[in-house]
């Protein structure tokens, strides 16, 4: 790669950072752009994730960009149908000329005096290093380490004679057929794959410390299905999206405002579901609903393999690793010929990119967020983080939008760098997200993250609605945003 100077760098090829060379594309399009990628592909999680039965833990009506219905019948999509979502959006678009594969951005520092961003590019095959400047910088990277996934320390675990695998680094093509499964874990990764290896294992062994809370839905949306056959594609799409979020919207806030009564209903289809387990011991979670997330199963495919004996739950704590499998606290001891550990993600801000101001490292930890998607004290930069508690593409989509009428503002008023300052009455209150989520992936980084105010629009929202009118119709120019001119 040679050097090069852009208007705007978008980091990341992933939901986020297609989304952003679209709107770049149609909302700002005299702005020279480009998408630097790490890997050699396009997708993100995605592209990455090639555990069994990697699928979408939302609908992908709200998954999907806002700009590209959603067509396929099933709502909960696999892994393999979203990346090709993805990939036509690239080519529909003419966005692959954009991207710059198998180059990583190592850090990014603003040089005050030309008001502008250098980033140090390394590529990955040959390990050249390029210095690539641009005006304003966009990182689409998620928010966990595309190279490892977390592992709690375990003792012992050189012992097992037999594979261990994370899901984040499942091998291709890898052998499970009657062999005897361990999954450690009970979250999304864990109900994901553990129905779907039960297939062709010998047996699965779902092994958790503590419950998690299971949402019941269909992959497949049959109203939604009918109104793309009776109605103009891009309507249907639209209107299913908009039905969607105002779904999820109300669920979270039930669950937050009524906790016990929607405790009560997601276990009692438990119950249903499962007559003969230990509902109590197995499925009925400390921590109220929507305090962490919950795990969709699309038809009841865990409950299914359950019932008829392909899976077992087991809840208790793990003593060690041992030649055949795991020893629990209780002392039972649990033979496998495979372990997967399903033990969450380490969480990683701007994908390992460090960050300055004149040769000054910042720290996000002492900045503030702004929309969610700025710093306070960082000129010119905006970062795409979703939504915890809905699907991630609806802030995407927001954030991309943002970010084309900020740089399109800057424009019309010869404004050469913005960079959200806290004013005097706004305090630095909340971890970023720790006030609403106990998740233990959040809390074992949440000190690392940006801290939020006691007032908009310095407040995490996870409230789509909210966001909605607020960043997508609120003023650029506020009391929080300062601008230099040329």
């Amino acid at each position: 790669m040679e050097s090069k100077h852009f208007d705007v760098v978008v980091v990341g090829a992933g939901i986020s950072g297609i989304g952003a060379g679209y709107y770049l594309q149609t909302k700002s399009p005299t702005k020279s752009f480009c998408i630097i990628e790490g890997r050699e592909s396009i997708g993100g999680t995605w592209d990455l994730f090639q555990y069994p039965g990697i699928r979408s833990d939302s609908d992908m009506f709200t998954l999907g960009y806002a700009f590209k219905p959603w067509t396929d019948r099933k709502s909960i999509a696999d892994g393999p149908s979203i990346l090709n979502y993805l990939k036509e959006t690239v080519k529909e678009n003419n966005l692959e000329k954009k991207i710059i594969f198998s180059h990583k951005v190592r850090s990014a520092n603003w040089d005050s005096s030309k008001s502008e961003w250098v980033l140090e590019v390394t590529n990955n095959i040959n390990e050249e290093i390029a210095y690539v400047t641009c005006n304003f910088l966009f990182t689409g990277t998620g928010y966990y380490n595309y190279d490892s996934g977390y592992t709690p320390e375990f003792q012992s675990l050189e012992k097992f004679q037999g594979q261990i695998i994370h899901p984040q680094k499942w091998p291709k093509d890898f052998n499970y057929a009657d062999k005897k499964v361990i999954v450690i874990g009970s979250g999304a990764t864990a109900a994901t794959i553990v129905p779907e290896i039960a297939k062709k294992s010998k047996h699965v062994t779902m092994l958790q410390r503590s419950p998690t809370y299971y949402f019941p839905s269909l992959d497949e949306d049959r109203f939604a299905n009918f109104l793309k056959k009776i109605l103009p594609t891009k309507f249907s799409y639209s209107f299913i999206r908009l039905r969607n979020v105002l779904f999820q919207q109300l669920l979270y806030r039930i669950c937050r405002r009524f906790p016990n009564f929607v405790k009560r209903k997601l276990i009692d289809h438990v119950k249903e579901m499962l007559p003969n387990h230990d509902i109590q011991k197995h499925f009925t979670p400390s921590y109220n609903p929507w305090e962490q997330r919950m795990c969709l199963i699309p038809n009841g495919d865990l409950f299914e393999s359950l019932r008829e004996n392909r899976a077992t739950i087991v809840t208790d704590h793990i003593d060690e690793f041992t030649q055949n499998g795991i020893k629990l606290k209780s002392g039972i001891e649990l033979n496998a010929d495979i372990i997967v550990t399903a033990t969450g993600l380490n969480l990683q801000q701007f994908g390992g990119i460090q960050l300055s101001i004149d040769d000054q490292q910042i720290n996000p930890a002492d900045t503030m967020t702004y929309k969610s998607m700025m710093f306070s004290g960082i000129p010119n930069f905006v970062n795409s983080f979703g939504y915890i508690n809905a699907s991630w593409t609806l802030k995407a989509d927001l954030t991309c939008e943002f970010a084309c009428r900020l740089i399109n503002y800057m424009d019309k008023n010869n404004y050469k760098h913005c960079v959200p300052t806290i004013p005097s009455d706004v305090k630095a209150e909340d971890d970023w997200l720790a006030t609403e989520f106990s998740s233990g992936y959040i809390h074992r980084a949440i000190h690392l993250f940006p801290k939020q105010g006691n007032r908009s629009p310095w407040i995490n929202t996870q409230n789509y609605v909210k966001d909605f009118l607020g960043i997508k119709y609120g003023r650029i120019h506020d009391d929080s945003m300062h601008f230099a001119k040329r």
